[in-house]
């Protein structure tokens, strides 16, 4: 398999663009070769198989969603209260929004993964690191809510997500911002 990791970054990358726009049935070497603007053949110098392909699509995009430690720590200034919970998850959407690709493509790999027991497991473990050190920087930080309080603010601000990216009609005339603010009110206790 070839080594160059700029190159490496770029059909994944294009893997996320193809997955968002024509969805898993979508994603083939060629396809992806197509979208990075490379020679036919090149992605299948660098992935041993769609499954190949599929897992580091997968871990790419959350390389990509993950925010950047400095960010970080400017976001957490504030004391730990509701209202910085509220700011944290309005700063998740807005990450999310800029990288829509990679949102949609992450649901389009949910989805595979349901097909594909070995990218469920590799889906899963990473999903489930992200979601373990979210919780432990919820809890170090002092941020406020418990444990439960905070696996609910995580599945209710997925479903925000969902319906946001998916189907934001739904939502009707509800603002999103409001929307954040309501779900972090009525989870998170404080003042």
């Amino acid at each position: 398999m070839a080594k160059n990791p700029e190159r490496r970054a770029a059909l994944t990358d294009a893997a996320i663009e193809v997955l968002a726009q024509e969805g898993a049935r979508g994603l083939t070497f060629r396809a992806v070769d197509i979208r990075a603007g490379v020679p036919v053949g090149t992605a299948s110098n660098y992935f041993s198989s769609r499954d190949d392909l599929f897992m580091q699509t997968g871990a790419r995009i959350h390389s990509r969603m993950t925010p950047d430690p400095a960010q970080v720590e400017q976001a957490m200034l504030p004391c730990p209260s509701r209202a910085l919970v509220a700011e944290l998850m309005h700063w998740l959407v807005r990450r999310m929004t800029d990288d829509r690709a990679g949102y949609l493509a992450l649901l389009e790999l949910r989805l595979e993964a349901t097909r594909r027991p070995e990218l469920r497991t590799q889906l899963t473990r990473t999903v489930r690191a992200a979601f373990e050190e979210s919780a432990a920087f919820h809890r170090d930080r002092h941020l406020p809510g418990d444990h439960t309080a905070f696996l609910v603010l995580y599945l209710a601000m997925t479903g925000v997500l969902l319906e946001h990216f998916t189907l934001p009609e739904m939502l009707g005339d509800t603002g999103l911002e409001r929307l954040v603010d309501a779900v972090v009110e009525r989870i998170i206790p404080g003042g």
